[in-house]
């Protein structure tokens, strides 16, 4: 037996599909373009494994619009090292985490890239040039030469884009979803020690 919608309900539950709806096909394909980890490698200096990396994340307009929109998106860079071994499964060395935060200070209209472990901010006047300097890792320190035994290890990168806070008027919209994320491939490569 089907219980009926009341007539003063169903404007309401129109405009909450509607909106629904809007706030999916705005930002649900916000993080559409390329998402890849162009280049890595690490340089060794006095004893502490320094990464580099340059990654190229996704821009166009529906991450313009949904920055501008509130929506604070956050950027992980995540990097593990491990023994390779002949017989059995690779040995983690370390797994690491590279945290970053980009959101739109409408203000002083300036894009505004957050580091969420130390708290340190850069401003920049474009999305482009906020995108190119989250894409530039340089001397990240990953590992010290006591951590590794001999032997070869793999060592391999992969970057991450996922939605961050939202502001108070789309979290009602959200509250069902948070399949706001992107993961390039790992990039990997051999390094003998």
């Amino acid at each position: 037996m089907q219980r009926a919608i009341p007539k003063r309900v169903r404007p309401l539950a129109i405009v909450f599909l509607v909106l629904s709806a809007w706030a999916a096909g705005v930002y649900g394909d916000a993080l559409d373009g390329v998402l890849e980890v162009r280049s890595a490698y690490v340089n060794i200096d006095k004893g502490v494994f320094l990464l580099h990396a340059r990654v190229e994340y996704p821009v166009n307009p529906l991450i313009r619009s949904a920055l501008r929109d509130g929506v604070t998106l956050s950027f992980d860079l995540d990097t593990r090292v491990e023994r390779e071994r002949r017989l059995w499964f690779n040995a983690s060395i370390v797994e690491l985490t590279l945290r970053r935060e980009l959101m739109y200070h409408a203000v002083s209209d300036r894009y505004v890239v957050r580091d969420v472990k130390t708290g340190q901010q850069e401003n920049f006047p474009t999305l482009d040039d906020a995108l190119t300097y989250l894409g530039r890792i340089d001397s990240w320190p990953i590992l010290v030469e006591p951590q590794l035994n001999g032997g070869n290890y793999l060592i391999s990168v992969r970057a991450g884009v996922r939605r961050g806070r939202l502001p108070a008027s789309l979290r009602a919209l959200f509250f069902w979803t948070d399949d706001f994320r992107r993961v390039s491939e790992w990039y990997s490569w051999s390094l003998p020690v």
